[in-house]
């Protein structure tokens, strides 16, 4: 079984257009959305839910009416203001950043921390194939903790299954979710776009991968929109040893595809299904 992650060093590049033409072209795959705090792989692949859990993470303060005294400790620590007087002490759960001073400073125990449901995850079935997938709730923390959840259960099913693929669409940028996704994959596969800020971000998220050891190849999408910065991207890869396996051109079939949930690979036979699946075919044998 091989793991494949689709990344960016930034968001709109195209990677999840391009792990769905995967997800349709590869045989015997799960998928896996990681970007869970944009997730958008299921408007491509419409999966019909199977099991749903819930994410439980972090701790807010949350006090006990009966017990308080209203003594006024946990108002002057928290410096978050965070402790509302409405007649009686009330936390905000939006402004409580789960720090617990409060609760050891009260002089009566009447503040404890509380566990929040903080997301869900799904495990899902879709016209290609099982897919796990979740959601993290607004304004909530520990993404990086959610996305190796969803990387461990894909990971499961797929050795149960006795599946040959791990199709991972992967967090944007360089943070916590992003090394989530790429932890133990066989490659990461770079999109980029030809901008300056594209090269830049695709530079940054490749030396992410090289300090955890994972292989990395890229792609260029949109190429043809700006000829001469990509060729920088291809000169930049030539200098630092990063193998391009394609470029795809501008296609307004691509957002066309995307209004009427498909992937490109089902939507049309024009060029760019047929530089999709080049890049898949080179991904495949290397991987083999």
């Amino acid at each position: 079984m091989k793991q494949i992650v689709v990344i960016s060093g930034k968001g709109g590049t195209g990677k999840t257009v391009i792990t769905g033409a995967f997800a349709s072209l590869a045989k015997n795959k799960i998928m896996a959305d990681c970007d869970v705090d944009a997730a958008d792989l299921h408007l491509l692949l419409n999966p019909v839910i199977k099991e749903k859990q819930e994410f439980r993470s972090g701790k807010t303060a949350v006090i006990d009416a009966d017990k308080c005294v209203r003594c006024g400790e946990c108002v002057n620590i928290c410096r978050f203001n965070a402790i509302e007087d409405s007649g009686q002490y009330f936390i905000d759960p939006v402004s409580c950043e789960g720090c617990a001073f409060c609760s050891h400073v009260c002089p009566v125990k009447a503040i404890e921390m509380k566990e929040n449901v903080s997301g869900e995850w799904f495990v899902s079935e879709t016209r290609f194939g099982p897919m796990v997938h979740a959601k993290l709730g607004i304004a909530e923390e520990n993404s990086g903790k959610l996305v190796s959840i969803v990387r461990k259960k894909a990971k499961e099913l797929a050795e149960n299954n006795k599946c040959d693929w791990v199709i991972v669409d992967g967090a944007p940028g360089i943070g916590c979710p992003v090394i989530a996704s790429i932890s133990g994959v066989d490659c990461a596969l770079v999109i980029t776009e030809p901008t300056l800020s594209g090269l830049h971000d695709a530079d940054r998220v490749i030396q992410v991968t090289r300090h955890f050891n994972i292989p990395a190849k890229l792609v260029i999408n949109k190429y043809d929109l700006n000829i001469q910065m990509s060729g920088k991207i291809e000169e930049y890869c030539e200098n630092n040893g990063v193998q391009v396996l394609g470029k795809i051109g501008f296609d307004k079939a691509i957002v066309e595809s995307m209004v009427n949930a498909k992937t490109i690979v089902e939507y049309c036979d024009g060029k760019t299904k047929k530089d999709i699946s080049d890049i898949w075919d080179k991904l495949e044998k290397n991987l083999s």
